[in-house]
């Protein structure tokens, strides 16, 4: 998909020397990547509290029957 930014040359450089990126492209792509990563973990961080656990349940009883 071809998409044209204004990005400010500064950062984008900067980015480009903090990540050991060859092209901008490059540069991009990652900082999406990262991005995206992080606002799946943020996703997660709000089921804090929502998901009821047994109390009973025993882990260490599972590793044993295997």
């Amino acid at each position: 998909m071809t998409t044209h930014l204004e990005i400010d040359g500064t950062l984008l450089q900067e980015a480009l020397v903090l990540g050991e990126h060859y092209t901008e492209k490059a540069v991009i792509e990652e900082a999406l990547r990262e991005y995206v990563q992080r606002r799946k973990q943020l996703k997660i961080l709000e089921l804090f509290g929502e998901i009821e656990y047994d109390q009973d349940y025993d882990y260490k009883q599972q590793r044993q029957q295997g």
